[in-house]
């Protein structure tokens, strides 16, 4: 998992500490799709996503646009992204296979203590400005999102139940997203009308950045992921007041950079890792969109492991860790990463460059056949004699109906585990 430097001549990372970085190589995320790139879209999503009407392929580079627009329909599909993130399922020309892992370190002395099963739930957020997101309705297979201005129709497996709002609601949607309905699956956008712009704007927690149509049904941003950034928010501007110095926030998979963004503006030092060179290029965008650029962010395009592994070597400590790997995905010179493989590995050197003030550890996990307790043990028995205690469950959306105010059902979207350094 949704956020680089350019390697000089000697294999080291040229950094610049506002946020503008040598260069800009660009779902590692939710950066990795568990598809490659080139993956046939096929058609064979709902009845209720086919049908007469726009579609849309976007670009990779597309138009850069600020507000919403009508634009032209791009001439040809993309090819080359993967679980929304562009680029992670592509194989380079080039490839460079994954360094061994150490062995797996036994970490000893007490298991923190433990808070299961723990929802935490992402409501309406509108910050009254038209901008924000919500939850609208879902069911058969489908769901009904408002994003800024737009309502948009997704595939959404977990949505088993029939829909609450009557067709024409969701016949009125600007977008909908039809192909492949696997979560990687790659596919079009029909609108409603004239195709919109590639981009819009959107403001989260005080943030603003660019909602984006991909050729893999995700727009740019994971709203169930405000649970988190809320917590990061407040644990940043709560450590104000107690330290000397700013929290270090390693965001790792960070994607278009949104939490990054909200951590450096609560007062965070960000070192946002991806893959990607050209989510990377987004996240600048966002950086821009916000007048931020004088934030303290580090934007490094990278293998997550391999860099985790250099600051490891080089006694770099953080705060705040925060991992959103994906189930499958390439590092920027064909690394190959596997959740279920690598999972412990990173969680070790994770825990390994946490500093002695450490706040707390987050992993995210996507569309894994597993429970979160596979994810909580792990996390418990990595961060033994650590004190402190650990958190998993599930993040969920919550229908709000058409106004945002309306709680109506949960939707689940993904696992998650936290250490959290003071078991209050």
């Amino acid at each position: 998992m949704k956020d680089r430097t350019k390697r000089d001549g000697k294999g080291r990372d040229a950094k610049s500490r506002n946020g503008q970085s040598a260069s800009a190589k660009g779902p590692g995320s939710r950066g990795a799709g568990d598809k490659p790139a080139g993956s046939k879209g096929r058609s064979d999503a709902p009845a209720a996503l086919r049908g007469p009407g726009k579609a849309f392929s976007p670009s990779l580079s597309g138009p850069k646009v600020s507000k919403p627009a009508r634009g032209p329909r791009p001439d040809a599909p993309i090819a080359t992204e993967a679980k929304g993130r562009p680029e992670q399922g592509h194989a380079p020309e080039t490839r460079e296979a994954m360094p061994p892992l150490p062995p797996r370190r036994l970490w000893t002395g007490d298991k923190p203590a433990e808070r299961v099963p723990v929802i935490l739930e992402t409501v309406a957020d509108g910050n009254g400005e038209g901008a924000g997101y919500h939850l609208i309705d879902s069911g058969d297979g489908l769901k009904l999102e408002q994003y800024g201005p737009y309502r948009i129709v997704r595939p959404e497996a977990q949505a088993l139940w029939p829909k609450g709002l009557d067709e024409a609601v969701w016949a009125r949607a600007d977008a909908v997203f039809t192909g492949d309905t696997d979560e990687d699956g790659m596919g079009r956008w029909r609108f409603l009308d004239a195709p919109l712009g590639e981009t819009w704007p959107m403001r989260l927690l005080d943030t603003d950045f660019l909602g984006r149509f991909t050729a893999f049904r995700h727009v740019g941003v994971f709203p169930e992921q405000l649970a988190h950034w809320r917590w990061v928010k407040d644990q940043v501007e709560a450590a104000k007041t107690r330290r000397a110095r700013p929290v270090r926030v390693l965001n790792l998979f960070g994607y278009t950079g949104v939490a990054s963004l909200i951590a450096a503006r609560a007062g965070a030092e960000v070192t946002h890792v991806d893959a990607s060179k050209k989510a990377i290029g987004w996240a600048r965008e966002n950086q821009a969109l916000g007048r931020a650029e004088e934030l303290p962010i580090r934007w490094i395009c990278d293998d997550a492991m391999k860099f985790i592994q250099r600051e490891e070597r080089r006694g770099s400590g953080y705060d705040i860790i925060l991992t959103d790997p994906p189930k499958f995905g390439r590092g920027p010179n064909g690394e190959v990463w596997q959740l279920f493989d690598h999972l412990p590995g990173m969680l070790d050197l994770c825990r390994a460059i946490l500093s002695p003030e450490a706040i707390g550890l987050v992993l995210t996990a996507y569309s894994i056949r597993a429970s979160f307790y596979s994810i909580h043990e792990l996390m418990r028995e990595t961060m033994r004699g650590a004190g402190g205690r650990v958190e998993s469950g599930e993040l969920i959306l919550r229908e709000a109906g058409l106004a945002g105010d309306e709680p109506g059902r949960a939707l689940s979207t993904s696992l998650f585990s936290r250490w959290i350094a003071h078991d209050e």
